[in-house]
């Protein structure tokens, strides 16, 4: 060899952002299913130090907070530092004034300190409300510019929201031991002023938020997820009552993070009222199925975006995210996305899926009642495509994990193609799976059968691993066939009413809202749903209209596009290159250790 690769270096997380597709670790953000590594290289003596990205240089891997960033834990101790400042600042304040209400006995001095540190702590936690609601807007005009989407911020907001509960339980503790030693506990609880203040209203907030609280700690969301979610949903009463508990002046504290969560939650509730086409349905072997929805051409997204998926058969108030398993370069007019049948909602989508492909091979009514309804919410994701900017990959997953790694693939295969600019020249993707029958998710993308045409661009190593089969099955050569069903036309493409969106409408859709609130006179319902309602409506107005010339200018071309992955599903093009063109180890997991001793040397 003319050159010799070293490995040095930390090694360094990409992929921690993608959500679980199984029905009890579902909506789970920062759970991993894969993950994406980048190594750095030396080439004779020539050595090329690794870059230092605040953002995703891991520093914390094991502990309470998980994988946390440099930045993150910049932002995380900068943070503790404001609560701790606050409660000494506001302590301080409160022994100055201690003087001003005259001659006090010890006993009303301890009461008093206690009563101004309830109050303190309630100063405190709404601080905390105060960005308690932005790290879970979808589509954040905030956050985008940084490059942070929202399933990494949505640990930002249970780390704000326990701080925000315990604060607030100091805020209740305090003022019950106070009126408990002066005997008014009773009369104290019940009052309600109008002005603000109204400690009923304090008492029902907290107790809102109390079953918010509890059914967010690991042992009740992992067994008892709907709980959770369902629970959740008592944010609405929560924030009612706490405006009527503290009135307008301090509300307008906490106004703005709220005021952008609902922007958020408007518009996706308009793009998720959309019917969107399922252009193919495929069943796998091993109970995977294969959805390709239908999209506008200028709706984009890159190989690590993911989707919010609902099937209204199945139910009409789950929501499923699902990372997309196409690259954008697959077709300008369709994406689509792997599910796993492992609990009650994706296994009745398999059975569904199932019976729906196999009556297609009768012939149909091209509307049969056994049509799935499909809508849709996203596509979501990173702004920037993080897997195109290194030159080595190491991509490690396990079972459906690896869907976003197919994504990846593909994209950087079709680049290579087109020759468009792409950095990745040696890609290593390690993939460990249970039973042999799962190797039909690799092949059902077409990634492997235009591999071998860049050889000499592109390295891409594939090592399968099949843990519990200790030798290949005597059906194997039937593994990898599947059934699919029919193209249907049952309603549009994905809905570009996203947040992560045009950006000139998403701009325009906060700036007319924000106009309307100040018109209003500070009522958010009417600036949201009527101001932002009109901006809404143009946009969808507009979006039909785009919608109608593009198909008028490429008509016959979105057709050709969409069913392009029928061709390759039904052709089963590239059955037999698997087995010949990868390795495939049976009995046996990823020794990581032998793959990269450097790393494991350096205690």
């Amino acid at each position: 060899m003319g050159s010799q690769i070293h490995y040095v270096g930390r090694v360094r997380c990409m992929g921690c952002s993608l959500f679980s597709r199984s029905h009890r670790l579902r909506d789970r953000p920062l759970r991993c299913l894969g993950q994406c590594y980048q190594w750095n290289s030396v080439r004779g003596d020539r050595k090329r130090p690794p870059r230092f990205r605040l953002w995703t240089f891991p520093v914390l891997v094991d502990g309470p907070f998980g994988v946390v960033s440099a930045a993150e834990l910049i932002g995380i101790v900068l943070f503790v530092m404001f609560v701790l400042w606050a409660v000494y600042a506001y302590t301080v304040v409160n022994f100055e004034i201690l003087p001003s209400y005259g001659d006090l006995t010890l006993q009303e001095k301890r009461l008093f300190m206690l009563q101004m540190s309830a109050y303190t702590f309630g100063l405190i936690a709404l601080s905390c409300l105060a960005f308690l609601f932005l790290p879970i807007v979808r589509g954040s005009i905030l956050l985008r510019p940084v490059d942070i989407p929202f399933e990494h911020a949505t640990r930002y907001h249970v780390w704000l929201g326990n701080l925000t509960m315990f604060l607030l339980t100091l805020h209740g503790l305090f003022y019950m031991i106070l009126w408990a030693i002066r005997g008014i506990i009773r009369s104290e609880i019940i009052e309600w002023k109008s002005d603000g203040g109204a400690n009923l209203a304090g008492v029902i907030c907290y107790v809102f938020g109390l079953l918010i609280w509890v059914t967010t700690l690991p042992p009740v969301r992992k067994r008892y997820f709907e709980l959770f979610f369902y629970t959740h949903q008592l944010y609405v009463l929560f924030v009612i009552f706490l405006a009527l508990h503290i009135g307008d002046t301090n509300f307008s504290k906490v106004f703005g993070g709220i005021f952008l969560f609902m922007l958020d939650r408007f518009l996706r509730f308009c793009q998720s009222r959309m019917t969107v086409n399922i252009v193919s349905m495929k069943s796998l072997p091993c109970g995977t199925v294969k959805l390709v929805l239908s999209k506008p051409g200028n709706l984009g997204y890159n190989a690590l975006s993911f989707i919010f998926l609902r099937v209204r058969e199945i139910s009409w108030l789950q929501w499923h995210p699902f990372s997309v398993s196409s690259s954008p370069l697959d077709g300008k007019y369709h994406l689509s996305v792997l599910v796993k049948a492992f609990g009650d909602w994706t296994s009745m989508l398999s059975r569904k899926v199932s019976n729906i492909t196999e009556d297609s091979q009768i012939e149909l009514p091209l509307l049969t009642p056994g049509q799935i309804m499909a809508s849709v919410e996203g596509p979501y994701g990173h702004e920037s495509p993080y897997h195109l900017m290194y030159e080595k990959l190491v991509l490690v997953a396990g079972g459906s994990g690896i869907s976003p790694f197919l994504a990846i693939s593909s994209d950087i295969l079709h680049r290579t193609k087109d020759k468009k600019t792409c950095v990745p020249r040696n890609v290593l993707l390690v993939w460990a799976v249970k039973r042999s029958n799962e190797l039909s998710l690799f092949s059902s993308t077409g990634v492997e059968s235009i591999c071998s045409f860049f050889s000499d661009k592109l390295n891409i190593e594939v090592q399968m691993y099949v843990t519990r089969e200790s030798e290949p099955s005597l059906e194997e050569g039937n593994i990898h066939k599947a059934t699919s069903s029919p193209v249907f036309s049952i309603g549009g493409g994905i809905s570009a009413l996203v947040g992560t969106g045009n950006k000139i409408w998403v701009g325009c859709y906060v700036i007319i809202s924000t106009i309307g609130f100040v018109i209003s006179l500070t009522c958010m319902v009417v600036s949201v749903f009527i101001y932002g309602g009109f901006v809404v409506g143009l946009w969808h107005l507009w979006e039909k209209r785009t919608l109608a010339m593009e198909e008028s200018q490429e008509d016959g071309v979105k057709t050709d596009m969409m069913q392009r992955n029928e061709v390759f599903t039904e052709k089963n093009l590239y059955q037999e290159t698997l087995a010949s063109s990868y390795a495939v180890r049976y009995g046996c997991r990823p020794d990581f250790k032998g793959m990269f001793p450097i790393f494991y040397g350096r205690r």
